[in-house]
């Protein structure tokens, strides 16, 4: 599951994803969203982007719900999500 969210969420949704027992690990990253510019302030509007910060974590589909459930009280609205399939994953050591 991919996560864009405003920057400023960036320690609260760190400490709400390892809270959750099924999440054993993720990637956060600095993005710039492009496109609607509803909801954007002036400063974005004129640059045409919005600072974001992202997060990728792989876990199973029956957790993805109760992981959304929560998301919006414990860190804020405004997030984007969308979900891929994951056909294989390893570990290369």
């Amino acid at each position: 599951m991919s996560a864009p969210c405003p920057r400023i969420y960036h320690e609260d949704l760190v400490d709400y994803l390892l809270g959750l027992s099924y999440v054993s690990g993720f990637t956060a990253y600095k993005v710039n969203g492009h496109g609607d510019h509803q909801g954007m302030n002036i400063a974005e509007q004129v640059s045409g982007r919005r600072a974001r910060m992202q997060v990728e974590i792989i876990l199973d589909a029956s957790d993805i719900a109760d992981l959304l459930g929560g998301l919006g009280s414990a860190v804020g609205k405004d997030i984007t999500y969308w979900e891929q399939l994951i056909r294989n994953r390893g570990e290369i050591s």
